[in-house]
């Protein structure tokens, strides 16, 4: 059974940083695309960043410059290091592994207050 579990999601105030990290069972997740994506309130879910295999990396232009996306092998965990938060990066983040299968976890709450 394949589980994402996203963690280091919480309240930060603007210009703060947040850590998240997805824990992958069941994958390995060096074989897989890796992203997170956003789903902020009333809005839909959308891409945030994405390492592919090997480990090309892409970003949402809201993304560019303040967010860093890694993956650890060894620990079979996919990161995401956010700084100097804005309001607007609030919402729902959510793991995402794409190859054969797709797979989504089930998302960790990001709140920046102004």
């Amino acid at each position: 059974q394949v589980q994402l579990v996203e963690s280091g999601g919480g309240l930060v105030q603007a210009g703060g940083s947040l850590s998240l990290s997805c824990a992958a069972s069941g994958i390995s997740v060096s074989r897989y695309a890796m992203a997170w994506y956003r789903q902020s309130p009333g809005m839909q879910r959308d891409l945030v960043a994405v390492i592919g295999v090997p480990d090309s990396i892409a970003y949402a232009d809201s993304a560019k410059d303040r967010f860093t996306i890694s993956r650890d092998n060894a620990k079979n965990t996919l990161y995401l290091c956010m700084n100097n938060l804005k309001p607007e990066d609030t919402g729902v983040y959510t793991c995402n592994a794409a190859g054969d299968d797709i797979y989504w976890g089930q998302g960790t709450q990001v709140t920046v207050s102004s």
